[in-house]
């Protein structure tokens, strides 16, 4: 994947999924894949609690089990959980059954009705099934921050010259974006607030 915003054919591709939300509003959607980890799952919301700010942090079931008490922490600062399977898995590599079954593993710990799938990698066949109980959700804007080849003001960049009104911007809380994920996450925050945006879970 090399885009900052999905090129129109993807979204004719995926017409299950919802890459943004209205453009009426001055809403922003910041989304977190991968955790929770103690590296940087608590730094974020320590972050967005500074800007009064609600976010979604789509989980992988096995960093849940060994970090619960950051899965609780999330929930209890009001901010949304998405499944994003078990183990981090693409629908692509998999059978049906397979990527099925580590999809509701992981829906057994958050109990949610949003789904992103790793790498956006499921099938369509997958996701027709998959959108008869989630809301699949992808994105609007892309940050890079999992990029190890990008600046950290590349990947600021990357959010403040593509966000409009009713983005849903990707970031990860994982160990490989923590420099850019660092130095990016208070910027947008305080730019994007400047500018009269708010920032809601899904």
């Amino acid at each position: 994947m090399s885009f900052v915003k999905p090129p129109f054919f993807l979204r004719w591709i995926y017409p299950q999924a919802t890459w943004h939300r209205s453009r009426k509003e001055k809403i922003v959607y910041l989304t977190f894949d991968d955790g929770p980890i103690p590296n940087i799952t608590p730094w974020i919301l320590d972050i967005l609690a500074e800007y009064n700010a609600k976010a979604t942090f789509f989980c992988v079931g096995e960093n849940i089990v060994k970090h619960p008490e950051i899965f609780e922490r999330i929930k209890s600062e009001g901010h949304q959980v998405g499944n994003h399977t078990f183990n981090h898995i693409k629908g692509w590599d998999h059978d049906d059954d397979i990527y099925f079954e580590n999809i509701q593993k992981c829906q057994e710990l958050t109990q949610t009705n949003l789904l992103r799938p790793p790498y956006l990698r499921a099938t369509r066949k997958q996701l027709r099934q998959l959108k008869k109980k989630f809301e699949i959700v992808y994105f609007d804007v892309l940050s890079y921050d999992f990029d190890t080849r990008i600046s950290p003001e590349k990947c600021y960049r990357n959010v403040v010259d593509n966000v409009r009104n009713g983005s849903i911007v990707v970031f990860h809380d994982n160990v490989k974006a923590i420099p850019r994920l660092e130095h990016t996450l208070p910027l947008v925050l305080e730019k994007l607030s400047r500018e009269g945006y708010s920032f809601s879970q899904l």
